[in-house]
């Protein structure tokens, strides 16, 4: 029996954690000589006080669901996968090639395609670290770091050659045909005079991700194939004991990792940027990590901790723009929630279990 409820779990120790990573931030802000209720005011207003505000917070947590789910399933098949950024650079790749070289009459129909480019390329891109993960022992993280460095070459490498513009100084592809684009906020709620979300970056694939959500939650938890996953992530050798294969679970877990990692680029390349810019992703991938940790590798967790880190992305903009607390000190909020959450969880967890235990004994 659990000491701990699974709603303590899942809600009470990420909450304290945070709460927790707060304090510690007003902490630094007043040290530099700043109000910290003004700044937390400040941040709920830029990022939630207008639809503006919230198609950037959207935005960023489409980004961060596709990696944290990424980071999430691989966590469950207890492998660490820190190349979501090369993975979903390679998809960005995968998109390009896509929309630039097929001619797609609708966008529905290269929404499709484009999800399917994404994916293929970032399972690729996967496949190779797990492949030697599962056939010659090596470790994951170091492989899959070492191809985040691979990608950013190879991405670069067809940005200044085969896909660059003629005449262009830029190093980026050419715009998307017009068929392409997908339909953003401001496109699909404004109603007559009523303009919602207007330059606002987000845009249909917001409800692309709440889709992988779901879809992994039933995998993980509905089918042979995730209780196989969870088996292995669990006890290998008990695993292997049941007739569970080492090498298809790595294998199949990496590639549906690489795969959801590579489709964030549905996101900000075809939905935002229209075209394939270098160092598009932006970090997204390694803040998966964090999500995922937070998140404790559930999707509907993953989902809730995309938003918060939305949340710190859109509002540490308006704090860098409007204040003179620098951009950076978001990067600090964020390692203290990573922090908390990941490497002290222990710190939280350990006082709750010993008060839930001495509740159930009362």
């Amino acid at each position: 029996m659990d000491v701990m409820p699974k709603w303590a779990d899942v809600i009470l120790i990420p909450l304290i954690s945070i709460l927790l990573a707060a304090m510690l931030s007003a902490m630094v802000i007043l040290a530099i000589g700043e109000n910290p209720w003004d700044a937390l005011v400040l941040m709920v207003q830029g990022s939630l006080g207008s639809t503006y505000g919230w198609g950037y917070t959207l935005y960023y947590a489409t980004n961060f669901i596709f990696t944290g789910l990424a980071v999430a399933i691989a966590f469950h098949a207890r492998m660490f996968n820190i190349g979501g950024e090369g993975q979903a650079l390679l998809g960005g790749l995968g998109v390009a090639l896509v929309c630039l070289y097929i001619p797609w009459p609708h966008w529905t129909l290269a929404l499709v395609g484009a999800a399917v480019g994404a994916a293929l390329f970032g399972a690729a891109w996967a496949a190779i670290p797990a492949f030697l993960q599962a056939k010659r022992g090596s470790h994951i993280v170091i492989t899959t770091i070492m191809f985040n460095f691979i990608a950013a070459a190879l991405l670069n490498y067809m940005l200044i050659g085969t896909l660059k513009v003629q005449g262009s100084m830029e190093p980026a592809s050419a715009r998307f045909p017009e068929a392409t684009h997908l339909p953003s906020f401001q496109d699909m709620f404004s109603f007559g005079e009523t303009a919602l979300f207007r330059g606002a970056p987000a845009n249909v694939t917001f409800f692309v991700a709440i889709a992988a959500c779901i879809g992994l939650w039933a995998l993980i938890w509905r089918t042979r194939l995730g209780y196989e996953i969870r088996s292995f992530g669990h006890s290998e050798s008990a695993a292997k004991y049941a007739g569970i294969s080492p090498t298809k679970i790595i294998m199949v877990s990496m590639l549906i990792s690489g795969a959801l990692a590579g489709m964030m680029a549905i996101n900000n390349v075809q939905g935002e940027a229209e075209r394939l810019v270098l160092n598009a992703v932006e970090g997204a991938g390694f803040i998966g990590i964090a999500v995922a940790l937070m998140g404790r590798s559930h999707p509907f967790g993953v989902f809730l901790a995309a938003l918060l880190f939305g949340f710190l992305y859109q509002g540490g903009a308006e704090l860098a723009l409007w204040t003179s607390i620098p951009r950076e000190l978001i990067i600090v909020i964020q390692a203290l929630v990573i922090l908390f959450t990941g490497a002290l969880d222990n710190m939280v967890r350990m006082p709750l279990e010993r008060l839930f235990l001495a509740m159930r004994r009362a």
